[in-house]
């Protein structure tokens, strides 16, 4: 418990995310330089934003570069086990990256339309990223209560960064406070483990779990106030109050931004949590979460039917997602993490190519689109109702034109019925939730096909960064979805294992089996 980290270790293993700290902080500098003279406008603000937002777009380059090459070196994590330097971190940090990526290029194509961005939101955005990068890190309760509050702290700010919105700060205001609630849930939840077991090390806790037959009701509570605090950060039912609240009034790439990264480095830090600390522990928290994932994936399909705000819509689509995201979880079989790497990183491209559509749309007003705004979408703009067809379908997980999207729900619906005791029960609640899904993702599709333009509706004109990247996930989804093997080969060696076996699964209350090595069914 006592170890001495040198530099130079910390330095190896945390070297993507120094690097990305570095950044951001020379980034925040120049957001206080102002020009001197009497030539400096309000324009030159409008400008540093643009660039800092290119900037930041290159520095997450570089550090996918740097990721990349830590993965091939094989470069492990530190000493004392707080910080993990396997597959699935390397994996889930690519993921991230390309999130935060996709982010920028958003707020780059909506400050180019509306100049409601100040230099700071492409700072607060990095400085996200970095709280993810920690989350995909932690092997340590400690570190996962950082990394989530580095990266809260920052989105808070996100939701209501547009000044001139008062659903914006709304947003912010319901966010903040919910999640000051839930972070106090993690927190008192971590002191608790804490108390049972003496660390906050995940090798510590789970050979505390294995070395006591009987868990005491501190260890007990206390996992159930940690998978609280997961709950709302994922947006799992019925923790999922704030969240079309939330999306609604913050701007829209800030939205993308925690429709999909923030999903995905909340569900990283919960599978690293479950599978190499609490597996053991399956008996106490499996049954929790088997029904967690149902009623998320219930409450989100059905909830969407009745929206009309696309906004609001993609919001409880969410919360769907997060569901079937779950279900890997619960189940834990040899594919599931190598299931929710794949599915993170269809679920990216397809949510920020759908609110590259929407950003486009709403033409920089400070409002949410609906149905009417995309109706016709066809008859005026067939390229982008074309793409915006295969980012719902895939989505829905539609075969063929879904792309990605179909292999995402494909393989969690494989990791479900692969296990050794298959969770049939689970994947009929998969396949029946996809069908509900698919009524209101056709309507929207029937509405830019199959409807008129309204009158007066004008027509969207695209800017070029928001065109090329409408086009590029549109393509990237359809491409990989008829050649996976590239992503399938990262998926499967993002594996993380637990400490311990845990007891066999049944249907009725299914519990996780050891994970190792596996490929996913080719």
């Amino acid at each position: 418990m006592g170890e001495f980290l040198s530099a130079g270790e910390l330095a190896r293993v945390l070297a993507p995310e120094l690097l990305l700290s570095v950044g951001a902080m020379v980034m925040l500098l120049a957001t206080v330089w102002r020009p001197q003279g009497a030539h400096a406008t309000a324009a030159d603000g409008a400008e540093r934003t643009s660039l800092l937002a290119r900037f930041g777009i290159v520095l997450c380059l570089l550090v996918s570069l740097v990721v990349m090459i830590a993965w091939g070196d094989g470069v492990a994590g530190t000493s004392d086990q707080r910080l993990a330097g396997d597959g699935f971190r390397w994996a889930i940090d690519c993921v991230i990256m390309l999130g935060t990526i996709l982010t920028l290029c958003l707020v780059e194509a909506e400050h180019h339309r509306s100049g409601a961005y100040s230099p700071e939101v492409p700072v607060l955005i990095l400085l996200a990223a970095v709280g993810m990068l920690v989350l995909a890190a932690a092997r340590d309760l400690m570190l996962v209560y950082i990394g989530i509050e580095l990266m809260s702290l920052a989105v808070y700010v996100l939701a209501g960064v547009n000044r001139r919105s008062a659903r914006g700060a709304e947003a912010a205001i319901k966010y903040f406070l919910l999640g000051a609630v839930a972070s106090g849930f993690l927190l008192y939840g971590i002191a608790l483990l804490y108390g049972a077991t003496g660390s906050t090390r995940f090798v510590d806790i789970a050979a505390w779990v294995s070395a006591h037959a009987m868990l005491s009701p501190l260890f007990v509570v206390g996992t159930a106030l940690l998978l609280v605090g997961f709950g709302f950060k994922v947006a799992a039912a019925p923790f999922h109050l704030w969240t079309p609240d939330v999306y609604d009034g913050a701007p829209l790439p800030i939205t993308a931004f925690m429709s999909a990264t923030v999903k995905t480095a909340g569900f990283a830090v919960f599978a690293r949590v479950l599978v190499e600390s609490l597996a053991g522990a399956a008996a106490r928290w499996h049954g929790g979460l088997w029904w967690l994932a149902v009623v998320t994936m219930v409450v989100g399909n059905v909830f969407a039917l009745s929206q009309r705000n696309l906004v609001r819509m993609l919001a409880y689509s969410s919360i769907a997602h997060a569901g079937y995201l779950l279900v890997a979880l619960v189940v834990a079989s040899p594919a599931s993490t190598t299931a929710v790497v794949f599915y993170t990183v269809s679920y990216t491209l397809a949510t920020m190519g759908a609110f590259g559509v929407l950003v486009t749309l709403n033409a920089g007003r400070d409002r949410a689109p609906t149905i009417d705004d995309i109706a016709g979408l066809w008859l005026v703009r067939p390229w982008m109702a074309t793409a915006m067809a295969v980012f719902l379908l895939a989505f829905m997980g539609m075969p063929l034109v879904g792309g990605m999207g179909f292999f995402a729900k494909w393989y969690v619906l494989q990791a479900v019925l692969q296990a050794p005791a298959p969770q049939t029960t689970l994947a009929v609640v998969v396949v029946m939730t996809s069908a509900v899904s698919a009524a209101y993702y056709l309507a929207v599709v029937s509405a830019m096909f199959m409807r008129p333009r309204p009158d007066g509706q004008p027509v969207p004109s695209t800017a070029p960064l928001a065109r090329s990247l409408i086009t590029l996930t549109a393509v990237l989804l359809l491409a990989l979805g008829l050649y996976p093997t590239p992503v399938v080969e990262v998926a499967r060696l993002a594996v993380t294992s637990p400490a311990t076996a845990p007891a066999a699964p049944t249907d009725r209350a299914p519990g996780p089996t050891r994970l190792q090595a596996a490929s996913l069914p080719r």
